[in-house]
């Protein structure tokens, strides 16, 4: 009876294995995408810190009070930023999703004796895993330039399990954004709105300093709360209930993003 109630399970399970380990290796041989969800974070960390950290920093001040500086700033910039480096994960998978699309790679793996859902598992489990690395080297990066958290190691724990939660549900949705999409030049563009819209949140400047209409957005947009979350994590800033939402949007645009990326995957194949 055991046997038998495994089999149906292990199936799924090793083939999505094999498929992530195809992803990796294609990481591996091809680096040149990885590198480039790298780099987005870093010249942001290095553009904002190192060249606009002196002005912004002195309107924002320590943590967002009056006065201020670069140290000062990069404190209340790093959270943002970092997050930013999971945001920067999307492009890698909306593109890889779409060359295998466009190539006849997915339409090869439909005629084979293997589990369907896991051609889509390999391919998120292996991006997560991509940007949770490069969010672990924006982090360290951001420590050597004078980021000084005070989080105990159970708010670290927090931080990650809360960046892991976005960094899943922005590969779904990214995911369905490269299957709806005609061309990895397409795809490549698909995912800029979930890139850039960290700009429009408290990542760089609180929302205060905004205009009215522009800040409403800010303050309402999700990734405001999932920043303030981090920030209050790492600095022991005042979260209030931003915690729950940002929770709650990331399990929301996980649910969405997974059910759009199995419709779109289950459509006829391209011809």
């Amino acid at each position: 009876m055991s046997s038998t109630l495994s089999r149906p399970l292990s199936r799924p399970l090793s083939d999505s294995m094999t498929m992530l380990r195809r992803n990796l290796r294609h990481a591996l041989r091809y680096p040149a995408m990885s590198i480039s969800v790298l780099a987005m974070p870093i010249v942001m960390l290095l553009l904002f810190v190192y060249v606009f950290g002196g002005a912004l920093g002195t309107g924002v001040g320590p943590m967002g009070g009056a006065g201020g500086g670069d140290t000062d700033y990069i404190d209340y910039a790093a959270p943002g930023i970092i997050l930013m480096a999971a945001t920067s994960g999307s492009l890698a998978m909306a593109v890889a999703i779409s060359v295998d699309m466009t190539a006849g790679i997915i339409n090869r793996f439909r005629t084979m004796a293997i589990s369907r859902s896991s051609v889509l598992i390999g391919h998120v489990v292996g991006c997560v895993l991509q940007t949770l690395v490069a969010i672990a080297l924006v982090t360290g990066l951001a420590l050597a330039m004078g980021f000084r958290p005070n989080a105990t190691a159970v708010e670290w724990l927090a931080v990650f399990g809360l960046l892991t939660l976005v960094t899943i549900a922005l590969t779904w949705l990214s995911a369905a954004m490269g299957l709806v999409c005609r061309s990895p030049e397409t795809a490549s563009n698909a995912p800029m709105p979930l890139q850039f819209l960290p700009f429009l949140g408290s990542a760089i400047v609180p929302t205060d300093s905004m205009p009215t209409g522009l800040r409403w957005f800010a303050e309402y947009q999700p990734y405001t709360p999932i920043i303030e979350t981090l920030r209050g994590l790492l600095m022991g800033t005042e979260i209030g209930n931003s915690g729950v939402i940002a929770v709650a949007w990331c399990v929301g645009l996980t649910l969405v993003g997974f059910l759009w990326a199995r419709a779109m995957f289950k459509r006829e194949p391209r011809h």
